[in-house]
């Protein structure tokens, strides 16, 4: 089921904030009227694809906070395997210099909740949760607005990174549209002209598109 328009799902859990602090309680109802948030899950620690992404965001991370928007890492692995991570540098595939908070999801409800953990697990007669392969996240990416709703969703299958780019573009699209009252037409840039949402707004758009 898809989160779009529904507010996101509640949690506290351990994570790692700073680079190299853990800290037991964190949640994401920190940011409610404060800011807006972009959650990324990423499937593990220690491997290929994921820190590309997490570097990606690092990189523009200036560019989210400029757009008051937080950024939080989450996996089904510990927090002291995010820590163990952080202590490595970018020559060592670590991601030593990230700084945005890394949520540790170890008993996967998190994932869940969201609707990315993979793998084949089920409840048998006992109520016992029996998995018959790993369970890890999908590159889940959600972007939650200042009343905790989720405006934007993006699920990509293990093989498949990112772009740190469009996820900027999505907070731009919101923004815009909470500022303006327009909505924003295919392939929109921050920048460019957005729509009213009615037939004289359409005609006028294509007519000068």
């Amino acid at each position: 089921m898809a989160l779009v328009g529904k507010k996101a799902p509640s949690f506290s859990a351990k994570a790692v904030i700073n680079g190299d602090e853990i800290v037991d309680n964190f949640t994401l109802d920190q940011y409610l009227g404060k800011k807006y948030v972009i959650f990324f899950f990423y499937p593990k620690d220690f491997t290929f694809v994921c820190p590309t992404e997490l570097w990606a965001f690092q990189e523009h991370l200036a560019d989210f906070e400029a757009r008051n928007t937080a950024v939080v890492a989450c996996s089904t692995d510990t927090e002291q395997s995010h820590w163990g991570w952080l202590q490595l540098s970018k020559e060592q595939g670590g991601i030593k210099g990230i700084t945005y908070p890394i949520v540790a999801d170890t008993n996967k409800t998190i994932s869940y909740n969201f609707g990315v953990l993979n793998g084949d697990f089920y409840y048998d007669e006992n109520d016992m949760l029996v998995a018959s392969s790993e369970l890890v996240a999908y590159r889940g990416l959600f972007l939650i607005d200042l009343n905790g709703v989720v405006q934007h969703e993006l699920i990509n299958n293990m093989p498949l990174g990112r772009n740190v780019k469009e996820a900027l573009r999505m907070v731009d699209a919101l923004q815009f549209f909470e500022q303006k009252g327009e909505v924003c037409p295919a392939n929109w840039e921050k920048g460019k002209d957005g729509l009213k949402a009615d037939h004289q707004g359409i005609a006028e758009y294509l007519a000068k598109h």
